[in-house]
């Protein structure tokens, strides 16, 4: 099963706000300043035509008397877990995708709760009863179909609920625009317009090295994963299992920061890369880890023709000490960067290893250094992550403070 909540922003609002149960509502940016995108408009706003991602700017000239709610991100993370032990009461293979989607193998639970139908009415109802929001479910033998009879069918009918079987892709999924199937987006479908597949059965259909062909001569030769990708969707075919530990396992520890003006001076942009460096490190001590491999990038100030890099490099030791993280990702950056204003920032911490076994060094005291930062990690896990600052942070073009209130780049 791949389960979705409905409108799951604006839903959490609703459920919180009873007496905006029958008005256009909607989540978006900052309300006071009239500012920022709509991340969530219930079914109510939809009908007035407003969407994800627009303006509250355009969602206020579609519906001026839409209700506009500031997002809450901590609250939605909350609910989100929330229905996730909900799902685990009827399985123990839940895999989140995404925030509000999860993947359910129901498989060995058939026995004591019913059909999968069944399985799926009971989450609704559970999960509505706790929470009040409403799951639409998407059955199937594969998470890739699961998947597709969610977004095609299970959003649009009043069940919530369809069932997809891998005997039925050629009559139901196949006769549905290339754009319906998964991991087609508007630029991959112009692609395949131009090669004469307006159907997922067009692409579903073709001979595996017909259909190669046909992308290498539109992509380049180095398309053939991605052929093989998209024709196995197309056929519902999907060998990964639904594992719920599948996000568990750390390749990388990153944190980028949209800034919230052009930074084009150089004390500016390094008050950021040290926060940054900071807060990647943090993160590394909490999961007990070290990396030799850092990696600092930017991008430019125009985002619809982006501009900017990403590069790494490796370090003497693996390190989570922010000094040394910091010194690596000044070192990149001013070597790649072009001089012209930046208004995103990212740090990464790579190849990691466990910290609980290191190599001691003859120069510097690196002990003494991560005996201080275990020190300040205790006193910000104690008392907020603001308890303890850089005199950086109290600068002006710092961001600390004012991210600490934010998860993701929203309010918490």
């Amino acid at each position: 099963m791949l389960a979705d909540c409905q409108s799951f922003y604006a839903s959490v609002e609703k459920a919180a706000h009873p007496e905006y149960r029958d008005k256009p509502l909607i989540v978006a940016g900052d309300p006071t300043r009239r500012s920022g995108i709509v991340l969530a408009a219930c079914p109510i706003a939809k009908q007035y035509g407003i969407t994800t991602a627009e303006t509250l700017g355009e969602a206020l000239g579609k519906c001026p008397d839409v209700v506009v709610i500031r997002p809450h991100m901590q609250t939605y993370i909350d609910v989100s877990l929330m229905i996730t032990e909900i799902f685990e009461s009827f399985t123990d293979l839940v895999e989140p995708f995404s925030i509000d989607e999860q993947f359910l193998d129901v498989t060995g639970s058939l026995s004591y709760f019913g059909s999968p139908e069944e399985i799926a009415r009971r989450i609704q109802v559970k999960v509505m009863m706790y929470t009040g929001v409403w799951i639409r479910v998407g059955i199937s033998s594969t998470k890739i179909l699961a998947k597709m009879a969610t977004d095609i069918w299970a959003k649009k009918n009043e069940t919530g609920i369809f069932t997809l079987p891998k005997s039925d892709v050629e009559t139901l999924l196949w006769p549905q625009p290339i754009n319906k199937m998964f991991g087609v987006g508007s630029r991959m479908t112009a692609h395949f317009q131009r090669m004469g597949l307006a159907t997922i059965g067009d692409l579903g259909s073709l001979p595996l090295p017909e259909f190669k062909r046909k992308l290498r001569a539109r992509m380049g030769r180095n398309s053939d994963i991605q052929a093989e990708l998209f024709w196995q969707t197309a056929n519902g075919i999907d060998q990964s299992p639904v594992k719920p530990s599948s996000h568990d396992v750390q390749k990388a520890i990153g944190h980028q920061m949209t800034l919230p003006r052009d930074y084009s001076k150089p004390q500016e942009i390094d008050v950021i890369l040290l926060e940054l460096s900071e807060e990647v490190c943090r993160r590394s001590r909490a999961k007990g880890y070290m990396g030799s491999v850092v990696a600092a990038g930017a991008q430019g100030t125009d985002f619809d023709r982006p501009t900017g890099f990403f590069h790494q490099m490796a370090v003497p030791d693996p390190t989570n000490i922010t000094m040394e993280v910091f010194t690596a990702a000044k070192t990149l950056f001013y070597t790649h960067w072009d001089r012209l204003p930046v208004r995103r920032l990212g740090v990464t911490l790579s190849k990691l290893v466990p910290d609980d076994q290191y190599q001691l060094t003859l120069f510097g005291n690196r002990e003494k250094e991560r005996k201080l930062e275990r020190v300040t990690d205790a006193i910000r896990h104690k008392f907020g992550t603001t308890s303890i600052l850089r005199a950086s942070s109290l600068l002006k073009a710092a961001q600390a403070r004012d991210r600490s209130v934010k998860i993701g780049g929203h309010y918490k």
